[in-house]
C-alpha cells in the first residue's frame, strides 16, 4: 500500500514553479509577437492613408496651376471664385511670405511645432487655398489627414493635422531668356506620432510647377 502511495505523489513545488515559468515565457513572448504585428500594420496603414493625403495636395496644386497657366495674360486678373484666381491668392500670399528656403524637415523631434510660419493647405474637394492666417494648421492627433466640413453647403477645411505645404519661388533671373518664366518648389509634408516609436514619423514630397512672368 505504501509503494502504491509513493508512485501515485504530485507534481513537487520545483517542478509546478518550472512549469508556470515556462508558460509565462511562452506567453509573454507570443504577446510581444503579436503587440509588434499590430504595430507593424497599424505603421503601415497609417503610411498608406498619409500619401493618399499628399498625393491629393499634389494633384490640387497641379490642377490650379494648369488653370492659372491656361488663362494667364500679362496683369491680368482673375475671378476668387475659380481655379486661375485661387493660384492668384496662393501666389500673393507666397510673394508676401517670401520663403527662402525649406525647413530642416530631417530633424524631426516632435510634431507640435513642426510646420513654420507661411505654410498652408488645399482644400482638395473644392480646390481652393487655404491661407496661413487661418488657422487650420495643427498637431496630428491621430496622424497626417486634412478633416472636412460643411458651411452653407460648400466644403471647408475644419483643420490640416500634421499636414501643410511650404513653398519657396524662384527668384527673378537677370538673364532676359530666363525673365519671363520661373518655378515653385511646394514642398508637401507630414508629420504624426506613431505607436512604439520614440521619434515622429514624417513623409513628405516635392512638386515643383513653372509659372509664367512678364
Amino acid at each position: 500500500m505504501l509503494g502504491r502511495r509513493l508512485k501515485q505523489r504530485g507534481d513537487t513545488l520545483i517542478e509546478v514553479l518550472f512549469a508556470v515559468t515556462v508558460f509565462s515565457l511562452v506567453a509573454v513572448g507570443g504577446i510581444s509577437i503579436m503587440n509588434q504585428g499590430t504595430n507593424t500594420s497599424e505603421r503601415a496603414l497609417e503610411i498608406t492613408l498619409v500619401r493618399q493625403e499628399i498625393d491629393a495636395q499634389a494633384e490640387a496644386l497641379r490642377f490650379l496651376h494648369d488653370a492659372y497657366v491656361t488663362a494667364y495674360q500679362t496683369n491680368a486678373t482673375y475671378p476668387v471664385d475659380t481655379p486661375q484666381g485661387q493660384w492668384a491668392e496662393m501666389l500673393k500670399s507666397i510673394i508676401a511670405t517670401d520663403t527662402k528656403s525649406a525647413s530642416d524637415f530631417g530633424n524631426v523631434t516632435a510634431c507640435s511645432s513642426a510646420a513654420p510660419s507661411g505654410s498652408f493647405i488645399i482644400n482638395t474637394r473644392s480646390a481652393t487655398f487655404i491661407a496661413p492666417d487661418k488657422g487650420k494648421l495643427q498637431p496630428a492627433s491621430l496622424y497626417s489627414r486634412v478633416n472636412y466640413g460643411t458651411l452653407n453647403g460648400k466644403s471647408v477645411v475644419d483643420s490640416a493635422e500634421g499636414i501643410w505645404i511650404e513653398a519657396v519661388r524662384s527668384a527673378t533671373s537677370s538673364d532676359s531668356g530666363e525673365s519671363n518664366a520661373g518655378f515653385i518648389d511646394f514642398h508637401i509634408r507630414t508629420c504624426w506620432e506613431t505607436a512604439a516609436k520614440t521619434a515622429p514619423a514624417t513623409l513628405g514630397t516635392i512638386v515643383r510647377l513653372y509659372e509664367p512672368r512678364g
